[in-house]
């Protein structure tokens, strides 16, 4: 699209100093606004994954930056070019306005008037079977996988999330990395091959798998196994079966 955007994760709305998140979001908002300055190209905030940071779950407690983050944004979308970080206010100090794009599971959690209509556009991206089907297809593009197969395989795994179609891919993969291993002498062996050996000897060659539709099901059905351990084990209620619900 031709963007420069600026990026930030939720990760990085806490600190162990009061009001460092939100003086780090002004910062990264006014840096945007430089790339439209001076490279000429659009640019925008983005803030991945922020009812992580934001959002109350339970009996979570509400931070010193919680408030302060969630004030710094609320005055972005209300004072979009006027952005101080700590200098003092001149006429002439006008940010470009940037768009402020976050991205969320659960926008319920965060703090209601943040989320209000003329603050925040919500967009509810919920992708149909073609949608899925078309993603799917870019994904396995380069390992040659037919549009018919990508079909078959979206059907024998429906109602799954995105991630799990990617997961497939790298599950056969990790396959063959283990059997890589073990070709060359084991694991016991695989620090001796890599960090010891000598100048004269070439480092062992690995050879990526060929994707095929058989070997992508088998990984399927195998996360499909591993998703049925964690729904049916429930462990930590083993662990704590004397506390009731």
């Amino acid at each position: 699209m031709g963007i420069e955007p600026v990026i930030m994760s939720a990760g990085e709305l806490e600190s162990e100093r009061a009001g460092e998140p939100g003086k780090l979001i002004r910062e990264r908002y006014r840096t945007a606004s430089q790339v439209v300055q001076n490279q000429g190209k659009m640019s925008c905030l983005m803030i991945n994954d922020i009812d992580a940071g934001l959002g109350r779950f339970g009996n979570t407690q509400m931070t010193v930056n919680n408030q302060i983050v969630v004030g710094t944004l609320m005055n972005l979308s209300d004072n979009p070019t006027r952005v101080s970080i700590g200098q003092d206010w001149r006429e002439s100090d006008v940010t470009n306005r940037i768009p402020i794009i976050v991205t969320g599971n659960d926008f319920s959690t965060i703090y209601a008037p943040l989320i209000r209509d003329g603050r925040m556009d919500k967009f509810y991206w919920q992708p149909n079977h073609e949608d899925i089907v078309n993603i799917v297809h870019r994904m396995y593009e380069k390992d040659g996988i037919p549009k018919d197969e990508v079909i078959k395989i979206v059907n024998t795994f429906p109602n799954q999330a995105l991630d799990f179609y990617g997961a497939l891919r790298s599950r056969t993969y990790d396959r063959s990395i283990l059997k890589w291993i073990e070709d060359i002498g084991g694991i016991e062996n695989f620090g001796k091959k890599f960090l010891k050996r000598k100048k004269d000897q070439s480092l062992p060659v690995f050879i990526p798998p060929e994707q095929t539709m058989e070997a992508l099901v088998d990984s399927g059905y195998s996360l499909i196994k591993e998703q049925q351990l964690i729904m049916e084990t429930k462990l930590s209620k083993e662990y704590m079966k004397n506390i009731q619900e």
